[in-house]
């Protein structure tokens, strides 16, 4: 039995305010006082924006009408046992991960929240090293293989510490930016032998990370834009919840995220 002394909590949250970057083409965080020190000595402020900015939960209806929204997530469903992997050892710009690259280290069990550390938080907005270009368009991202170990181990859903859990140029982000896809294209001839559209066929593969997985039965979706402690995590098994509103029709949703670390057999 674990005592709640016992038990730390990590922020695997980034900060949110004006300055924080959308994902690319969507609504960025607008903020206006409409009273200040009203007669009643309140402030008070409207707040606008998307639901793809700061770290957020992507819903089964963002990408699929039919799905379910954010309020009929179960509780279990956003809170459980899970890992959080520490790929930061391979970080480079248009890198793949492998279900294997995740399983070489650590036990990933069925049903678990799984968090990947890509090491692209370290360029959020917040950081030192801040560049929204690597963070939005030259992050890693997974094979098209990935969907299928995460059927097989019917996870609850998935974290990333970047802009997408799909790899940047399996998104719209290729046509967005063409110059960009030149240079993945470049790499990967170079390091796979293989060109972008080898590795990432359209529209056989678009977006598979939503696409594909957001459906019943699977309903493995995903958050984006984590950060916070995230490294102080390493490879280690807690327990994650993600805290979005109860939001009725949400396709998505802004959401804290948090780790406890120190329960006992998660």
């Amino acid at each position: 039995m674990s005592n709640w002394n016992d038990i730390t909590m990590y922020e695997l949250s980034i900060p949110i305010g004006i300055s924080t970057p959308p994902w690319p083409t969507y609504e960025p965080l607008q903020v206006k006082y409409f009273k200040r020190l009203a007669p009643n000595g309140a402030n008070g402020q409207l707040v606008t924006h998307s639901n793809h900015v700061g770290t957020h939960l992507d819903g089964p209806r963002h990408f699929d009408t039919a799905g379910r929204d954010i309020a009929s997530l179960e509780l279990e469903k956003l809170v459980a046992p899970g890992v959080v992997v520490d790929l930061s050892d391979m970080a480079e710009d248009f890198g793949i991960y492998t279900a294997k690259d995740i399983e070489d280290r650590v036990e990933v069990k069925e049903g678990d929240i799984l968090i990947i550390n890509t090491g692209y938080h370290k360029y959020g907005w917040d950081q030192p090293e801040a560049d929204e270009k690597r963070y939005m368009v030259r992050h890693p991202g997974p094979d098209t293989d990935f969907i299928h170990w995460v059927r097989e181990k019917k996870l609850r859903w998935i974290g990333v510490d970047c802009g997408s859990a799909d790899h940047p140029m399996n998104t719209k982000i290729r046509d967005w930016e063409p110059m960009e896809a030149m240079k993945c294209d470049k790499i990967f001839q170079e390091k796979y032998g293989k060109s972008l559209n080898d590795i990432y066929p359209w529209p056989d593969v678009y977006q598979t990370m939503h696409i594909d997985l957001f459906c019943q039965p699977y309903e493995a979706i995903h958050a984006e834009c984590l950060g916070g402690d995230i490294d102080k995590l390493s490879n280690k098994r807690v327990v994650i919840g993600c805290f979005p509103w109860k939001f009725v029709d949400g396709e998505s949703c802004i959401s804290r995220i948090v780790a406890f670390d120190g329960f006992e057999n998660v």
